[in-house]
């Protein structure tokens, strides 16, 4: 029996138990991927993270990022949530911003004022939806096909489809069903009414993601940073927003994009609420 030190982390909230929990395990190198696919599935949450060593010289350490279903090249909540426990248990960055290793490549992670954010990475795949998937979605979140107002393939390693909707109440009005969304992942963004919604922030965003055995992730990075790409190279957004993500299910996650030069800054809260050690048996394996 080994024990590893482990910390669950709330990202983009600054009130208690409303962002979204990661679970991050330290000192993970001597872990499977049998084991690391076991605890992700025991903890239950959208991904468990794991830090380990770096292979690239040029990063502080690696992150391998699993789900209950496999593993993914990046995510967002995943590496801002990693990275705060990674500086809470002593992790020194070798030069100004942190670099975060993962499947994707390499992440840069700077802090801003007293939130983490990451430079959202190059997209994977982007452009125009063939419109018998747009059709599909459309019938998957029970809107006519009308009330997109675009829609765009925003996949930065999870394979978001990202649409926009006319209002805040719009996105919140929906209410998808998950078997006709199937397999696809699928992002929905619509502006704040300055008058019936506030000042708090400019966008309301839902994240659908049935096929990876989520159907509604609470805050997402990984999304928001693939629409603050689109968003802004669009003229839809101004180079800095906030958005807010977790309302339909009763967070409070905010999202604060920030454009300097050519790199979009995906920033937010992030604060430890489990902090202790797991124990992982020496032959514990499928």
């Amino acid at each position: 029996m080994i024990e590893l030190p482990f910390q669950q982390v709330d990202v983009f909230s600054s009130e208690a138990f409303k962002g979204n929990p990661v679970a991050v395990v330290f000192d993970a190198d001597g872990l499977s991927d049998n084991q690391m696919a076991d605890i992700a599935k025991w903890t239950n949450l959208s991904e468990t993270t794991y830090v380990l060593k770096s292979n690239n010289p040029n990063a502080d350490y690696r992150l391998r990022i699993f789900t209950q279903f496999g593993e993914l090249p990046f995510a967002g909540h995943p590496t801002l949530g990693a990275c705060h426990a990674w500086l809470q248990y002593g992790g020194r960055a070798k030069d100004e911003k942190i670099i975060q290793e993962c499947g994707l490549g390499l992440v840069p992670i700077r802090h801003e004022n007293e939130r983490l954010a990451f430079a959202a990475p190059e997209l994977l795949r982007s452009g125009p939806v063939d419109e018998a998937i747009v059709a599909d979605i459309a019938r998957g979140l029970r809107i006519d096909r009308d009330a997109i107002l675009g829609i765009e393939w925003a996949d930065n390693g999870p394979g978001w489809v990202a649409l926009r909707l006319r209002s805040r109440a719009a996105v919140l009005a929906l209410d998808p069903d998950f078997v006709a969304l199937g397999k696809y992942m699928v992002g929905v963004v619509g502006p704040w009414d300055l008058i019936a919604d506030g000042d708090e922030a400019q966008f309301e965003v839902r994240a659908f993601a049935p096929g990876a055995g989520i159907t509604e992730d609470p805050v997402t990075g990984s999304l928001n940073a693939a629409l603050a790409q689109w968003l802004i190279r669009a003229g839809h957004a101004k180079p800095t927003y906030v958005a807010s993500q977790g309302a339909a299910l009763g967070r409070s996650g905010m999202i604060h994009v920030q454009k300097i030069d050519a790199d979009i800054w995906i920033g937010g809260d992030t604060k430890t609420v489990i902090d202790g050690v797991i124990s992982v048996e020496t032959n514990f394996s499928l």
